[in-house]
């Protein structure tokens, strides 16, 4: 069933086209800055924040975090996590995605299964995902998912794998580079990842200018993800991302 923050993205899309949403890694940031840092993104125009990432935090760091947060923004928190130490009953809804592409089930099902209770106690809005790991340089994510990297240069396998995500009930698709890749996931995979499903296509890792995020708009991404860093020279780039998309 899609729920108020689902409906709240894809209204958005259909109006501006594309739009952005950013990533707090909550292993590095306080709560507090994590609360002034998604303000400043909020004021910039992100659609939306994502708390998650690839290493772990405990459970009452992460809920100090979101809970700071939600004090400070009107935008959807919405949860990005790795295993089950990154859920938090504060955040607004969760990518509750599988690693389409991982070698280990835990990635695929287990972890999911897991936290499955955990999710329906909360009364989390459930943002179903297929998350697929593409090109070599694919940081934490593709090192603890234990991911089969879909090659750079095979845009039909990432294809492959998003209509496999679909056909599983899956409304979204994310196609992640990983953190700062050199490698960004290419034109011809988003383009062809595009035509291939019906469901919105996410794409991150290494845009970090408004020349390459014209060029995966244009590709056909939905949705831009960047994790942004407590550096002011990343904040005014993420900046000059979202007023970017605005003019699209």
């Amino acid at each position: 069933m899609v729920g108020e923050v689902e409906r709240y993205l894809l209204d958005k899309i259909a109006r501006n086209g594309a739009i952005h949403l950013s990533l707090i890694d909550p292993q590095n940031v306080t709560p507090e800055k994590a609360s002034e840092l998604a303000n400043k993104l909020q004021e910039m125009g992100s659609s939306a924040i994502m708390v998650g990432g690839s290493t772990v935090v405990s459970q009452r760091e992460l809920d100090e975090i979101i809970k700071s947060i939600k004090n400070n923004v009107s935008i959807p928190i919405i949860l990005f996590p790795n295993g089950i130490a990154g859920i938090s009953e504060y955040a607004d809804a969760i990518f509750f995605s599988s690693l389409m592409n991982s070698i280990n089930p835990y990635y695929i099902t287990g972890a999911q299964a897991l936290g499955a209770p955990l999710v329906k106690r909360y009364d989390l809005e459930v943002l179903p995902m297929g998350y697929i790991i593409v090109g070599s340089n694919t940081g934490a994510a593709g090192f603890v998912g234990q991911a089969l990297p879909i090659p750079s240069d095979k845009p039909e396998l990432g294809s492959m794998y998003a209509l496999a995500a679909e056909y599983l009930g899956m409304r979204f698709v994310y196609l992640e580079a990983g953190s700062g890749s050199k490698i960004p996931v290419s034109s011809e995979m988003i383009s062809l990842v595009k035509n291939s499903v019906g469901i919105k296509v996410i794409v991150g890792g290494g845009i970090n200018t408004t020349e390459h995020a014209r060029e995966i708009v244009n590709a056909g991404a939905d949705i831009l993800i960047t994790g942004t860093l407590i550096e002011e020279s990343s904040i005014k780039n993420t900046e000059k991302l979202v007023k970017y998309l605005e003019k699209i």
